[in-house]
């Protein structure tokens, strides 16, 4: 068991995509025992490989039902429909809340860790989970949905709580 710090905004790791997985080995049982103990720690709801600074196309959640925590590997969104406007956050964005459209259902395919196909499908939270951890894994963060304005003033405030300043506005 290990927890690792979480890579947070600006850093680079964050925007690249990660690549699939091309072996099951131990090295993959290990990342996503780290992985989910680290997202239990934080505490969140999900947790990319590239959020611990590891480039391979690995994410788990838990949206506190009764399953427990799940494994995407090579995770693929396969279905998406509906709309949905929820204020998310992100565990590499901490203390940052936006409101965020996203389609309201999302299915997606995945291997788990006996590299069989599996496949989760749901919406209100497990669908924009599903959603999120898969933009993770493209290199992507919630920012990036934002309109242009609401993009501009997130920026700012992040670029501002970087450097130490306090908002003026």
């Amino acid at each position: 068991m290990a927890i690792y710090p979480i890579r947070t905004f600006g850093d680079p790791v964050l925007r690249l995509p990660t690549k699939p997985v091309a072996e099951i080995d131990d090295a993959v049982r290990v990342l996503v025992t780290d992985l989910i103990d680290t997202m239990y720690d934080a505490p969140g709801v999900g947790m990319a490989a590239n959020q611990i600074g590891v480039l391979r196309r690995v994410a788990v959640f838990d949206t506190q039902d009764e399953l427990g925590p799940r494994i995407l590997i090579n995770a693929e969104l396969v279905e998406t429909s509906g709309e949905w406007l929820y204020e998310e956050g992100c565990l590499s964005v901490p203390g940052h809340y936006w409101e965020i459209n996203r389609p309201g259902f999302a299915r997606v395919r995945a291997l788990d860790l006996e590299g069989k196909e599996v496949e989760y499908a749901g919406d209100g939270i497990l669908g924009r989970v599903l959603q999120h951890e898969i933009e993770h894994l493209g290199g992507g963060l919630l920012m990036d949905r934002l309109d242009k304005p609401a993009r501009k003033k997130a920026l700012k405030d992040l670029r501002e709580e970087a450097l130490g300043l306090a908002s003026f506005e």
